[in-house]
């Protein structure tokens, strides 16, 4: 007959144990980065003044940037002298800078080559110096991608 309840004693016992353990602690949402937000370079418009080290803007349109904060993220929003261009913004530590998800309308104008060139400095934008009222991005090879002005 002892044999009978120890398998009962056994389940009651692990029951207990699992009474006593804690609730597990609810899963919180992450909070949103606000060291990103604080960056010189969100919330001022930004007017393309050279590519490249020398090469003025001559199009028409002066291509433009602006980082805004949306929903916990950074959205990059503006121009490229031809298209209106939507991208996603990220800051690290060291000023560097990743845009991604850029996109941009499809209207054909004179100045395409310009204004490629442009969505390709955004693209490759590794690290960027804001110097007074001077933004410059830079390649991941150190080199001078462009230059932007606040506006």
């Amino acid at each position: 007959m002892r044999k009978t309840w120890i398998p009962a004693l056994l389940a009651m016992a692990v029951m207990a144990g699992c009474a006593r353990s804690p609730a597990p602690a609810p899963e919180r949402a992450p909070e949103p980065d606000t060291r990103a937000e604080q960056s010189p370079m969100v919330g001022e418009r930004w007017q393309l003044i050279l590519l490249g080290t020398a090469e003025r803007w001559s199009g028409e349109q002066r291509p433009y940037i602006e980082v805004q904060p949306n929903g916990g993220a950074l959205r990059l929003s503006g121009n490229n002298g031809c298209n209106q261009l939507n991208g996603r913004v990220q800051f690290d530590d060291g000023n560097r800078i990743r845009i991604s998800e850029l996109s941009s309308t499809r209207m054909a104008c004179p100045d395409m080559a310009d204004a490629q060139r442009v969505d390709d400095m955004l693209e490759n934008a590794y690290r960027y110096l804001i110097d007074h009222d001077r933004l410059v991005f830079f390649g991941s090879d150190s080199r001078v991608l462009g230059g932007f002005q606040r506006r």
